[in-house]
C-alpha cells in the first residue's frame, strides 16, 4: 500500500482539546513501551495511561470513524487504541526500526498491518523531527500539518528525525485490517476510489445510478466478501 494523507483528521477545536489533555500528562519514558529492537533507538516520552489519555483515546477514534478516506483505504478490522508521544530536549529522536508484527490487545492479539501517526504539533512550531519512510533505498520525509494524519504499512523502516527546537506532539497507533494482504487492500481502495468518482458524475448528470456503477459496486462487495477475514 502506498502512504496515505489523511488532511484534517482532526479539526481545530479538536486540536484545542487535544492540546489542554496533553498537557496534563505525566509522561514516561517512551522506551517503557517498546520493543527490544525499537527500545534501543527510542528517545522520546509517551503519555502516561489516566483520564487525559482516555479522553486524548476517545477523540481520536472518533475522528477515525468519521474519516471516509481511512475506512476505505485500512478496511479496519480492529484498531489498537491510540497512544501519544512527545520528542523534545534530549528525549528528540527515534532511529530506524519496524513496528512488531504482533500487538498486545485487551481481546487478545492484534496483526499490526498498517500503522498511523496523527500529527498534533504545527510544523512551524518545531525543527526536524520529519517521520522518516522507507522506500526502496531512499527515505521519504513527511511533516504534515496539525490534526493530518499518515497511513502506511506497518512492515516499514521508519524512523523519526531529531527535533533540534520546539516539541513534537504526535498520535500513533496500529491498524489490523479485514483484508491482510496489501495488494488486494490496494485493489480494493483503487476500486472504490474510482467508483465515487463515477458515482458522483453520474449524480451530476441528474440521471442516477448506471446499471454499470451498480454491477461494479456489486464486484466490489464480492471481492471484499471473497478476501475479508473477519
Amino acid at each position: 500500500m502506498m502512504l496515505m494523507r489523511l488532511p484534517g483528521l482532526l479539526d481545530g477545536d479538536s486540536l484545542a482539546r487535544a492540546g489542554e489533555w496533553l498537557a496534563q500528562g505525566p509522561w514516561l519514558d517512551g522506551r517503557t513501551t517498546a520493543g527490544t529492537q525499537a527500545a534501543a533507538v527510542k528517545r522520546n516520552e509517551q503519555l502516561a495511561e489516566g483520564p487525559a489519555a482516555q479522553q486524548l483515546r476517545h477523540l481520536v477514534l472518533q475522528a477515525l470513524e468519521r474519516q471516509p478516506l481511512f475506512l476505505s483505504a485500512a478496511l479496519p478490522r480492529r484498531v489498537l487504541p491510540p497512544a501519544f508521544n512527545r520528542y523534545r530536549g534530549a528525549n528528540n529522536e527515534y532511529g530506524a526500526h519496524i513496528d512488531q508484527a504482533i500487538r498486545a490487545h485487551a481481546d487478545g492479539a492484534l496483526r499490526a498491518d498498517l500503522s498511523c501517526t496523527v500529527f498534533l504539533s504545527p510544523p512551524d512550531s518545531y525543527d526536524g523531527g520529519e517521520l522518516l519512510v522507507r522506500q526502496g533505498g531512499d527515505e521519504l520525509p513527511v511533516k504534515l500539518d496539525a490534526g493530518d494524519a499518515l497511513l502506511y504499512p506497518a512492515s516499514t523502516v521508519h524512523r523519526v528525525a531529531p527535533v533540534t527546537r520546539g516539541e513534537r506532539l504526535a498520535c500513533f497507533f496500529w491498524v489490523e485490517s479485514l483484508v491482510p494482504r496489501a495488494d488486494e487492500r490496494q485493489l480494493l481502495f483503487d476500486m472504490d476510489m474510482a467508483l465515487m468518482r463515477l458515482r458522483q458524475r453520474e449524480m451530476d448528470g441528474g440521471n442516477g445510478e448506471s446499471a454499470e456503477t451498480v454491477a461494479l459496486t456489486g464486484t466490489y462487495h464480492n471481492l471484499l466478501r471473497l478476501w475479508a477475514r473477519t
